[in-house]
């Protein structure tokens, strides 16, 4: 018998439904919805904080979505047993955007929902480049050069890695890359890396890494550099 199926995010109608509904509270929020902000690239640049999940949901529509790590956690109270969820979410396009939220809650569905939407609050800019010297196919399948990400006691390195590698890391950290849309990198990790929470936000801080890398134009030429989607940046 095969194992029950994890319970997944909303789906695509759910999401049309809310839109549909939503009326915006934050400054960013408006810019969105009256279309003066028409991609998620515009909408990081402004500065302005991301606190509604719909301005993703309206900038990068068909967003994927999966559940990392579903944990409970039961404490003991003058009650009695107190059981919650703790739920690890990473939302993606696949094509330069990533997120990474968590949340808990008494019951696993709703857990799940309020986990991608802070997954969505939570979206970075990914860039993306062919910065292996073994490779020069100039696409921008890897990252661009080698970046480290922490958190807790895990650290993990990414490295450029020739077209055709794939994703040599571990299972958690190829979830957050893979919906990023990297497609071939070389991994290190150390510390307490059966932690899957830490885990995944290493691998998430490794890529918001590329993006804080100062580069000028003729290296980003070089490196066939790209930030975000390669269509409606």
């Amino acid at each position: 018998m095969p194992p029950p199926r994890r319970p997944q995010g909303p789906t695509q109608d759910e999401i049309k439904q809310r839109l549909s509904n939503w009326q915006p509270r934050t400054g960013l929020g408006k810019l969105v919805k009256q279309g003066e902000v028409t991609t998620m690239s515009a909408a990081l640049k402004t500065g302005l904080p991301l606190r509604e999940a719909e301005i993703v949901d309206v900038l990068l529509p068909g967003m994927e979505d999966e559940v990392i790590d579903v944990n409970m956690v039961q404490r003991m109270t003058d009650s009695g047993r107190r059981v919650r969820f703790r739920i690890v979410s990473v939302v993606g396009n696949k094509d330069g955007y990533v997120g990474l939220g968590m949340a808990k809650g008494k019951e696993v569905g709703p857990s799940i929902r309020t986990a991608i939407d802070n997954a969505k609050l939570n979206i970075i800019q990914v860039r993306r480049g062919c910065g292996s010297w073994r490779c020069g196919c100039g696409t921008s399948h890897s990252v661009p050069v080698q970046v480290t990400g922490k958190a807790a006691s895990v650290e993990i390195t990414l490295k450029p890695a020739p077209r055709g590698t794939g994703l040599a890391v571990s299972d958690v950290a190829k979830q957050v890359l893979k919906l990023a849309g990297v497609q071939d990198v070389w991994g290190l990790s150390s510390g307490q890396t059966k932690t899957t929470i830490n885990n995944a936000q290493a691998a998430y801080d490794a890529l918001l890494q590329t993006s804080a890398i100062k580069m000028t134009q003729g290296q980003k030429e070089r490196l066939h550099i790209i930030e975000g989607s390669v269509v409606g940046q």
